[in-house]
């Protein structure tokens, strides 16, 4: 990209071509606060190292040791400690990642995204959310195999590398508040359980923070490139589910409580309100020209003023004005066309994409031989303008929100309190120890965070649909900042108690932080990969118990190996919610949205079976008993519900009943499988 001038090349923003910015420009006041650190230690050399978290990130590790190593390597104690963290981060979320039985939920995205991977076609619907799981998840899938591993792990990856966020905040925070940011994003039990569960609030809410961070580092280091990078994330939280609209509504109300903030502060001093806002549209001008300093567009505009009046005194006025008007608008077209680039890339549909772009066939997929070929701007509507639509229809108009206000605000406050309790304290420690500790004031970037943690807990039980422990990260997210702060102020007094040999406060502090180590450990240890009943604050209802994954890998293993009819037999019932486990069609869940009237009931049953390539088939519930079928020809699995067991069992000879909880506290279902059917399928893959 040239400059006006028609010069060399230069980065987006119009600065010098290696993307630096102004040696002064990072940390100086404007309007946006980009204010330093208060103890002024966000550049840290290795003699500063002792300011990092608890007397310093240095001293974690002795000579020699792995930790000194990258310390050595990467030259910032407080970065070789954040990588270390994430390192540890992902290990917490991708070992033993398909251990526990999948979630109603995940279930019911999985078994689409294999039908994705069978037959090329997607589109968008809104009540599975977003696309971005599934078109991911289809060519990883394609890449390592479908397993609950492989389909957790683009959530998994994303909530172990969250903690680089720290890093982008290192101009707001002090060293030791971002090690401790990192360590609070890493270990908090909320986000490790869900960052190891195929759903999209981890992927909404990594991809929002981080696109924040970028912001913040773009306006902290005076850059543009940041923004882009900003877009391109946002989008991706849009492609993950449709909340992403929230965080923006907290991003909007957030900023205006932090503006009204300042506008009072600064009217408080100066004793008027108008002066306040001229204060502060000053301060903007100045941090716009600090941001917009040393680039070669308003150079060259300054140079041709001059040339034309060499005793111009609004030379650089122009300059930077001419600089904002060619570069705002370039770079707000930029930003917005990254922006709709990623989302009509995750929501187009398939094969249309790729029939629009000619690399498939008109035929390809499902779509027919004589059906007329897709364009690019059918296709770009349908991602755009067409997805809002479902969007507005579905989640928007209100129809999902129409529940009592109160329970809700209860479950996601026991969720909170139960999940990320050690969280919450921290962060309402870390809010008031910046306000009103030794340096008074408020940072603006822990003030914005507290204001969005709390206008998402008053809006969270407003916009979800449904009560699920979930809600909750939404609020842990951005309370991790505050939190953070917390943190690091209690390892502040720690290590000041232990400098001034005050053995009282030393160990009320040590309490405080085994109570904190304990608060965290004890929980992830308890749900890591937990399915019990007793873990109801965190895990949502809908989620059958883990041995449950064991009857449904001998029904695969029995599936591969049978070679006649139907593997596996639903028996439908009818109970006081409705119709269960009955499919009048079993030929229509191969596309969406799937045939009634309640193939929903099965989940996440279906997943396993279509991962085996099972055969299956459902009887109504008025065929029971006498309309099943006959002994010799009954597939060697059935599934029914506990109240036809007993009438089941009498007349499936040879088969093995077990019964399991199918969703927590509420249902149960019951597997019978053919005993010897198994047998012989274990022997075969043993021979094989």
């Amino acid at each position: 990209m040239s400059d006006p001038a028609g010069g060399d090349e230069s980065a987006p923003d119009g600065t010098d071509g290696d993307g630096d910015a102004p040696a002064d420009a990072v940390g100086s006041d404007a309007v946006v606060d980009a204010e330093e650190p208060r103890d002024g230690d966000a550049e840290v050399s290795a003699g500063d190292a002792a300011g990092s978290i608890d007397s310093g990130v240095e001293s974690i590790g002795a000579d020699g040791s792995p930790l000194a190593a990258l310390r050595d390597r990467v030259g910032d104690p407080a970065r070789a400690a954040v990588l270390l963290i994430v390192v540890g981060s992902l290990l917490l979320r991708t070992i033993q990642l398909g251990q526990r039985v999948f979630h109603w939920d995940e279930g019911r995205v999985g078994y689409w995204i294999l039908r994705f991977d069978a037959t090329g076609e997607f589109f968008y619907r809104p009540i599975i959310h977003g696309p971005f799981l599934p078109v991911v998840n289809n060519v990883l899938f394609d890449l390592i195999g479908a397993s609950d591993f492989a389909a957790r792990l683009p959530v998994a990856l994303v909530g172990g590398l969250l903690p680089l966020v720290a890093l982008l905040l290192r101009h707001r925070l002090r060293d030791r508040e971002v090690v401790a940011l990192a360590l609070v994003l890493s270990v908090d039990p909320l986000l490790v359980y869900y960052g190891r569960f195929m759903r999209g609030d981890v992927l909404v809410g990594g991809f929002a923070v981080a696109a924040f961070a970028l912001v913040v580092y773009a306006i902290d280091t005076r850059r543009t490139l940041p923004l882009f990078g900003s877009a391109a994330l946002l989008a991706l939280g849009f492609t993950a589910k449709e909340n992403a609209l929230v965080y923006l509504a907290c991003f909007l109300g957030a900023g205006i409580l932090l503006l009204d903030h300042r506008l009072v502060r600064t009217a408080r001093r100066t004793g008027s309100p108008l002066d306040a806002l001229v204060a502060e549209a000053v301060a903007l001008g100045q941090f716009l020209g600090e941001w917009t300093r040393g680039s070669r567009t308003r150079r060259w505009i300054e140079r041709r003023v001059r040339e034309r009046d060499p005793d111009a005194p609004w030379a650089g006025e122009a300059g930077f004005l001419g600089h904002l008007a060619v570069w705002v608008p370039l770079g707000a077209v930029g930003v917005v066309a990254t922006f709709l680039g990623v989302v009509a890339f995750f929501y187009a549909p398939r094969p249309d994409l790729w029939q629009a772009l000619g690399v498939a066939s008109a035929s390809a997929g499902t779509a027919g031989a004589d059906a007329a070929a897709p364009t690019l701007g059918s296709v770009l509507s349908e991602a755009t303008w067409g997805a809002g639509e479902k969007f507005w229809g579905t989640w928007a108009s209100g129809d999902h929100s129409g529940h009592p206000y109160v329970p809700y605000l209860w479950d996601i406050l026991e969720t909170l309190a139960y999940g990320s309790g050690v969280l919450v304290v921290l962060a309402l420690v870390g809010f008031l120890a910046d306000g009103y500790g030794e340096a008074r004031g408020t940072r603006s970037l822990v003030a914005y965070a507290t204001y969005w943690g709390a206008a998402s807990l008053v809006g969270y039980p407003v916009a979800t649909d449904i009560q699920a422990p979930w809600a909750a990260i939404h609020i842990v997210l951005p309370l991790a900042i505050p939190a953070a702060v917390g943190l690091a102020s209690v390892a502040d007094s720690v290590r000041g108690a232990v400098e001034s040999d005050d053995a009282v406060t030393a160990a009320l502090a040590g309490l405080v932080v085994l109570a904190a180590v304990g608060g965290v450990a004890a929980p992830n240890v308890d749900y890591w990969n937990s399915a019990s009943e007793e873990d109801k604050q965190v895990l949502q209802w809908a989620q059958p118990e883990n041995a449950y994954k064991e009857a449904l890998q001998d029904a695969g293993a029995v599936a591969r190996h049978n070679d006649e009819g139907a593997d596996v037999l639903w028996v439908g019932t009818s109970t006081g919610r409705g119709t269960r486990l009955y499919v009048s069609d079993e030929s229509s869940v191969d596309r969406m949205p799937p045939g009634g009237p309640s193939w929903h009931s099965r989940l996440p049953t279906p997943w396993y079976l279509e991962l085996h390539d099972a055969n299956v088939t459902s009887t109504p519930p008025e065929a029971r008993y006498d309309g099943l079928p006959a002994a010799e020809e009954m597939p060697p699995v059935v599934i029914a519900k506990p109240n036809d067991a007993e009438e089941l069992e009498s007349r499936l000879d040879g088969y093995e009943s077990r019964e399991y909880a199918f969703r927590l506290w509420t249902e149960r279902i019951v597997v019978f499988i053919d005993e010897a059917a198994l047998a012989n399928a274990r022997a075969s893959e043993q021979s094989g």
